[in-house]
């Protein structure tokens, strides 16, 4: 479908935006309030007369005109609320909240915020009085001499004084002189940085930071740097200055611990946020934040945007940015100039005619209007920054001469512009740099000092028949030594999969070496070894000493615990092979049994033997793909606090809990002879680990309700609506290893894990396995992953409380006013109700159902039916909105479409309709009137699944109402309607507990029948 789109603002960031969003094949048409001559009439770009101030106005503009959503420009209109507006009325809009724009909107609490966070940032001090803050620039222990007006100044409220006097005089001018108005009323003197400035963007949808490549703006009016500050004369991206691995550094530090730190705040940040970034020789330090794109960053940044910015910005929107992250032109620069009016940043004149602009386009350049107008026909300046000429080319020389070539195509009385825009990133690129292996990406000094760093960790490790000292070609080990006469070796290798990737995005690295450790050790235990000694392999694509060594300090703690040396390991610096920030671990485990007392499932284990499960710490190393997919998609981040019942602690801390190294409590055990065979539960879970060591003819029966599943199991099902079968293919539930056992003996094996602080349960039996039967039978996996807390007593679980059901999400489709929807509301609110209302969508715009959503907080959309030719095409877009909210029930409460045959079967079982009447009787509309009719005394209203026939679905409730004599059709409807709202609730409760459902053979099911 063809979108129609609206942009917000008059400058050449906007006509950038409309230029961009043109694009798209999804957009029709671009409109901009209020634009500019270059976006006036230009193919699928015109200007909208709408007040962009009058926001109740606006969003009934956006409806009136089918907007599919809103892009703000400027900064202004994001402090004054706008977003929040537009939203309640059911207007999707690109950018960030009234609060969470404080970012920009107020120095000061910027300022508090990062120093609340952690966030780099120069010293400083807020004042309300002009007076003290002399007094704090005359006598503060750093250079403060950055004097910022604290609100919005249109991007030119800074003043970088050169001496503590000239601060003085700044603060004079701003709070008393009023020269950024009610803009200085409080403002914020801050440590003049030292070094290169730059900006960063990004794109956000709440939780995922998606970059942009770093652009450099040039504020100063004239060449060199020199003249009065501007809202920016040029800029150039990408910056050279800024690496890739400074990039990842600057999005860790600072833009992903912004987005999170407004999440944890209770101010969400969605949109584009930039950050103004000085990089000194400390590291980068944020100077400011803007909640929006810069201008002229913008005429350069998106330019060099390859995806389609339309579905960023749904993307964005739709908290999916990390499923689809935006991809950016490679091996190209774009330089952008600004041509301003004579006298800017001062007083200037207006209405000199622009000539020269199709030159330049033929140049193969763009050209973004800003201060411009239409007179008489002809495009003038109305402005101070009139237009920006950027040039996109494969190097930074190249697209300056490009841009310069466009400048002296176009001509207005009085044009100013620089010449030199990129002139640092110039120097900086010839500045001569002899070729070497570091310059290469590879740092053996750093490398060397990692060594040293972990030598003394390793030294640690150091058992009998092994002395470790790192730095050899080889390591040895003397088995005599260690005891063994007659002895086999057993080695295992693993990895630790995509649990890594949490790691790195939480920045938690120390518990990680555990995880590659037991993964190798545990495995080894199979054969009944001891672990004798472990090599681990850490590959990147550049070396961070203090990450590699967290990692490394880890595994030397872990061979601690499993009572192996760590003899060595590689190091492998590898550019270009991993993105910065990524590294990869393998680790190496070699043990030895002897002879005789090595385990032989394959001849030992029979039928009749016992199953013992020994607990895990939580999911261990295996799963961490579908665990990633679950956690995007879910309400929380890493950084969130952990789902009830996980203990005090962030989700990623949760995730990350190491997996339990079992050789020291269980070796022993193994070693009495009782054991007949021990499986790790790793990847593939209990249903692909444990038939490893069962004869061929032999399988278990496994009871989950004998085990105690930590809530983080009942969570991931519930989230990721996982079924039984993927539950225990993919983790271990619980069970981090499994022991069989003969019968007799399985009480004295109990004690004796047991006695050695290990948590064993006796969970199921070894069973004969006809041919092509499943080896593995799990019972009641889901049911007791509905128990947490739970202890075991004599085979029976006692559970100390109940997870609390995970409530059914609910959309609510309506056409009216909705007042089946406030009961809906009311009713789902209670702490009691089994459902949670998570979207409210209406075939039409404006209606008081929209209105009742937006105050209860909950999301709407508008899918305007007569937008589509089919009722099939607009039943998918209903049905793409229902998949984006995971949608469990859909209650029709006033929606007056007939929905199409695909969808109504899609949703079999799953979607609920209330009628006016009691089902079988008076089908279709006019109900009351058939009642009436039909002078009948009682009539209704039903609650019923809905069918692909008109009223005919399985009824769930009904509720009686007498008809009185001298009843109208509007008397009669009052009265049913109060029924509605009784019995509507009532039934999604019922639905949504799972105590009635639609049986398979299409009649309606209730628990206690089953």
């Amino acid at each position: 479908m063809a979108a129609r789109v609206l942009v917000i603002g008059s400058g050449g960031r906007e006509h950038t935006l409309a230029w961009k969003l043109a694009q798209s094949n999804h957009v029709k048409q671009v409109l901009v309030a209020p634009g500019n001559a270059g976006t006036a009439c230009s193919q699928k770009i015109s200007n909208a007369a709408v007040s962009t101030s009058d926001h109740s106005a606006l969003a009934q503009f956006c409806k009136d005109e089918n907007i599919e959503f809103v892009v703000v420009g400027p900064e202004a209109p994001l402090a004054a609320g706008i977003v929040g507006s537009l939203a309640s009325a059911g207007v999707r809009c690109f950018g960030p909240t009234a609060e969470a724009a404080q970012l920009e909107s107020s120095k000061r609490f910027a300022k508090e915020f990062m120093d609340r966070h952690g966030i780099p940032t120069a010293r400083w001090r807020a004042f309300t009085q002009p007076e003290e803050a002399c007094s704090f620039i005359m006598s503060a222990d750093f250079p403060a001499l950055v004097v910022k007006a604290s609100g919005l100044a249109a991007g030119k409220g800074v003043i970088v004084a050169e001496s503590r006097e000239e601060a003085c005089r700044a603060v004079q001018e701003i709070m008393q002189d009023k020269a950024f108005g009610a803009a200085g009323e409080t403002i914020v003197i801050e440590e003049l940085l030292e070094g290169e400035e730059v900006s960063c963007l990004c794109f956000t949808d709440g939780r995922t930071v998606a970059p942009m490549p770093p652009a450099q703006d040039h504020k100063r009016l004239l060449e060199g740097d020199h003249g009065p500050n501007t809202g920016g004369m040029g800029a150039y991206c990408p910056a050279p200055q800024v690496s890739k691995d400074l990039l990842l550094k600057i999005k860790n530090a600072i833009l992903q611990r912004t987005v999170d730190g407004m999440q944890q705040e209770g101010s969400p940040y969605t949109g584009v946020l930039y950050a103004g970034i000085m990089l000194t020789k400390d590291g980068p330090k944020v100077l400011e934040f803007n909640c929006r794109f810069g201008d002229p960053e913008c005429q350069v940044i998106l330019p060099l945007l390859k995806s389609d910015l339309y579905e960023v910005v749904q993307s964005t929107l739709d908290g999916l940015l990390c499923a689809s992250p935006p991809v950016w032109l490679e091996n190209r620069v774009a330089v952008t100039v600004v041509m301003a009016s004579q006298g800017y940043p001062g007083d200037y004149t207006k209405g000199a005619e622009i000539t020269g602009v199709a030159e330049a386009q033929a140049l193969g350049l763009e050209v973004f209007q800003a201060g411009t107008a239409l007179k008489d026909g002809k495009v003038v300046t109305n402005g101070g920054r009139v237009l920006t000429v950027t040039a996109i080319r494969e190097d930074l020389i190249s697209a300056l001469e490009g841009a310069n070539k466009g400048l002296a195509a176009i001509k207005f009385e009085g044009a100013v512009y620089r010449k030199d825009i990129g002139y640092r990133a110039i120097a900086f690129l010839q500045q001569p740099r002899g070729l070497t292996y570091k310059e290469s990406g590879v740092d053996i000094a750093a490398g060397n000092l990692l060594v040293k760093k972990i030598k003394p960790l390793a030294k640690a490790t150091s058992r009998p028949g092994c002395d470790v000292d790192l730095g050899g070609f080889a390591g040895l080990f003397d088995l005599k030594a260690a005891g063994f006469k007659d002895p086999l070796l057993v080695s295992g290798t693993d990895g630790v999969g995509t649990k890594l990737k949490i790691a790195q995005q939480c920045n938690k690295h120390d518990t990680i070496g555990q995880d590659l450790v037991a993964m190798c050790v545990n495995d080894i235990l199979a054969q009944g070894a001891e672990p004798l000694f472990f090599l681990d392999y850490f590959s990147c694509g550049k070396l961070d000493l203090s990450t590699a060594a967290a990692v490394v300090a880890g595994i030397a703690e872990a061979c601690g615990k499993a009572g192996c040396a760590l003899l060595g390991g590689e190091t492998a610096e590898m550019p270009d092979m991993y993105p910065p920030g990524d590294y990869d671990l393998a680790g190496f485990a070699v043990g030895a049994v002897e002879r005789d007392q090595k385990l032989r499932p394959l001849e030992s284990v029979a039928e009749g033997d016992v199953v013992i499960g020994v607990a895990s710490s939580g999911l261990h190393s295996n799963g961490f793909s579908l665990v990633r997919k679950i956690v995007a998609k879910s309400s929380l981040q890493y950084s969130s606090p952990a789902p009830d019942g996980c203990g005090n602690q962030t989700l990623g801390d949760l995730l990350l809990t190491p997996t339990r190294i079992y050789s020291p409590s269980l070796l022993p055990v193994l070693r009495s002879g009782h054991i007949k065979a021990f499986a790790h539960i790793t990847g593939g879970g209990l249903l692909e680990n444990i038939p490893r060591v069962l004869p061929p003819k032999c399988g278990v029966d496994l009871d989950a309700q004998t085990w105690r599943i930590p809530t983080v199991f009942s969570w991931l099902q519930q989230e990721g609506h996982i079924s039984e079968e993927e539950m225990a293919r993919t983790f271990n539930c619980g069970v981090g290893a499994a022991l069989v056992v003969s019968e007799d003996l399985t009480e004295q094996v109990l004690r004796d894990i047991q006695q050695r602080q290990e948590e064993a349960w006796v969970i199921g039996r070894v069973v004969a396995c006809p041919e092509g039967s499943p080896r593995v039978r799990v019972r009641h996996l889901i049911e007791a992953m509905r128990i947490r807390g739970s202890v075991v007593e004599n085979g029976t679980v006692r559970s100390h409380f109940s997870v609390p059901p995970r409530k059914a999400r609910v959309a609510v489709l309506i056409s009216g006013t909705g007042s089946n929807l406030q009961a809906l509301i009311d009713s789902t609110q209670e702490p009691s109700s089994a459902a949670h209302i998570v979207v409210v969508v209406s075939n039409r715009a404006g209606v008081a159902g929209l209105d009742r959503a937006a105050r209860a907080g909950i999301p709407t959309r508008v899918i305007n039916h007569k937008s589509y030719q089919t009722r099939v095409e607009f039943d998918s877009a209903v049905d793409q909105v229902l998949e984006e909210f995971s949608t469990d029930i859909v209650c029709l409460a006033g929606f007056m479409r007939i929905l199409s045959g695909p969808f109504v079967r899609k949703w079999n079982g799953k979607m609920i309709n209330i009628h006016p009447s009691l089902l079988p009787s008076f089908k279709g509309s006019n109900a009351h009137e058939q009642a009436l009719d039909a002078g009948v005394t009682v009539t209704g209203c039903t609650v019923h699944f809905v069918s692909e026939d008109v009223d005919a679905g399985q009824i769930i409730l009904q509720e009686a109402v007498p008809v009185k004599r001298g009843d109208t059709a509007a008397t009669l409807s009052e009265r049913v309607k109060l029924a509605e709202h009784k019995v509507f609730p009532a039934a999604l409760q019922l639905v949504a507990s799972g105590a009635v459902r639609l049986g398979d053979d299409g009649r309606l099911c209730y628990v206690q029948e089953e």
